[in-house]
């Protein structure tokens, strides 16, 4: 029964850190509609993701502060700004922008390990959230925190698949995705940027 507090506030804590990640992995369902194992790789990369996220949080915690130096968080940013860029990049020297098979030519393009890149870089902050409250609650509660954590990750992709699949969004993700996908990325990277403070920024 002590452990349902916890979770409870776990939950709400992975909610508060993690909604804004129902757009970027709804955009990715998108990019990879019509490919095989699309579900797979998103899953699998927001669990590589989280899980550098979770694990270094928990390595803060217990003192390897030197792992992660907090002022090198921001320039996670780089990763989704690079990986727009690229996105951007292809999209400009793609001839058949306007072709009806560009979401299935797109979907081969899902990686797990872009997906996890996107996730750890979007998440980086939440490093700087997840650990004051673990070293507050105690061990116990630690791990039950990050087993609620990992379980909603679940849940989060299912909402992403959920929201992307809807017809009127899905048809609009699948006329502009090429294009909302490196804005989106590119536009993440310089808010992590910006807000952290990278480059003097």
């Amino acid at each position: 029964m002590e452990l349902i507090s916890p979770v409870l506030q776990a939950i709400g804590l992975f909610a508060a850190t993690n909604i804004d990640d129902i757009i970027v992995l709804s955009l990715f369902f998108a990019r990879g509609a019509g490919a095989r194992g699309t579900t797979a790789k998103i899953g699998i990369g927001q669990y590589v993701g989280f899980g550098g996220i979770l694990v270094a949080s928990v390595l803060v915690t217990l003192g390897a502060s030197t792992f992660l130096p907090p002022e090198a968080i921001p320039y996670f940013g780089l990763i989704p700004l690079i990986l727009g860029l690229i996105a951007a990049w292809k999209v400009w020297r793609s001839d058949e922008d306007d072709d009806d098979d560009e979401g299935k030519v797109a979907g081969k393009q899902v990686s797990i390990w872009t997906v996890a890149a996107v996730t750890f870089a979007n998440g980086g902050d939440n490093i700087g959230v997840y650990v004051p409250v673990f070293v507050t609650v105690g061990p116990t509660a630690m791990v039950a925190y990050c087993i609620a954590f990992l379980a909603m990750v679940a849940v989060l992709v299912a909402i992403a698949k959920y929201v992307a699949t809807r017809k009127p969004i899905a048809e609009v993700l699948e006329r502009w995705e090429h294009i909302l996908f490196p804005i989106v990325l590119i536009g993440l990277g310089v808010v992590i940027l910006l807000e952290g403070g990278a480059f003097g920024l």
